[in-house]
């Protein structure tokens, strides 16, 4: 079929059709560059979502005259078949049957104005080929910044202590921030509390509802396992401590988080400091 006869049977005329051709051909051409982008990304983030994505490659994508907002963003993601499937929970254990002393939930109405006020704890599993090691995450409250963390074989309190240590290691001069945790045994035991006290942190614990409480840490662990695979079985542990690090880094560098404005935590962690 000729293009006049195309005209005649669209109703349009032949400038219109070629109007018409020149935006369909564009618009292909933006969503292979979209398409691009987000696979670049996915690349180093695999499990980044669509709104940090637009956040994120949105000058890149305005440097080359291709501007799409939200909406038409997440039309191209689904075109490109592109949007995450939900994961499923990772488990979750908290060991706190035990007779050791407790403290009562110091934050649960606080506001904070800057960082180094409140830090978050947590634990959690990560899975190698013959055994279980242990993740444990500070993270400070305000910046969202994972602090602190260390790799362990054990869920014994020293481990846990040298992701305080960390932590403590870039506490600015003269900052006390509140330590918060659930009623683990780790962040119960006097070696522990005593570490805290040292430094003039005060001690602040779950006390009903642990998860609630402590929502910020367990999302963190989260993250890290769902958006950086440390939720997978890794082949040994020199693999799985590479990975954290590589995790802990994006997570706190090159992520774009909805509560802080879609800044990353160091951005935040940094100005606000």
């Amino acid at each position: 079929m000729t293009v006049a006869e195309l005209c005649k049977a669209a109703g349009m005329s032949r400038q219109n059709f070629y109007k018409t051709r020149t935006s369909r051909k564009r618009k292909q051409v933006d969503e292979q560059f979209v398409r691009h982008l987000v696979e670049a990304e996915r690349a180093v983030q695999p499990r980044l979502g669509g709104l940090k994505l637009h956040k994120m490659l949105r000058e890149r994508l305005e440097d080359e005259d291709v501007r799409l907002g939200r909406d038409r963003f997440f039309e191209v993601l689904r075109n490109q078949s592109l949007l995450l499937e939900p994961l499923p929970k990772a488990p979750r254990t908290t060991h706190s049957a035990h007779s050791l002393p407790v403290f009562a939930n110091q934050i649960k109405d606080l506001t904070l104005t800057g960082p180094h006020q409140v830090w978050v704890s947590d634990i959690t599993y990560i899975r190698t080929r013959e055994d279980f090691l242990y993740l444990s995450l500070i993270t400070d409250k305000y910046s969202r910044k994972v602090v602190g963390y260390h790799v362990g074989r054990t869920l014994e309190t020293q481990d846990t202590l040298k992701a305080l240590a960390m932590a403590i290691d870039q506490l600015p001069e003269g900052t006390h921030p509140i330590h918060h945790s659930d009623r683990g045994c780790q962040y119960c035991s006097h070696e522990y509390v005593k570490e805290l006290q040292k430094h003039g942190m005060p001690v602040s614990m779950t006390e009903e509802d642990h998860c609630a409480e402590n929502a910020l840490a367990e999302r963190v662990n989260g993250i890290l396992k769902q958006e950086y695979f440390l939720n997978y079985r890794f082949q040994s542990v020199v693999q799985l401590c590479t990975a954290v690090d590589e995790a802990v880094r994006l997570y706190n560098t090159r992520r774009p988080h909805r509560s802080l404005k879609l800044c990353t935590p160091e951005e935040i962690h940094r100005k606000a400091a």
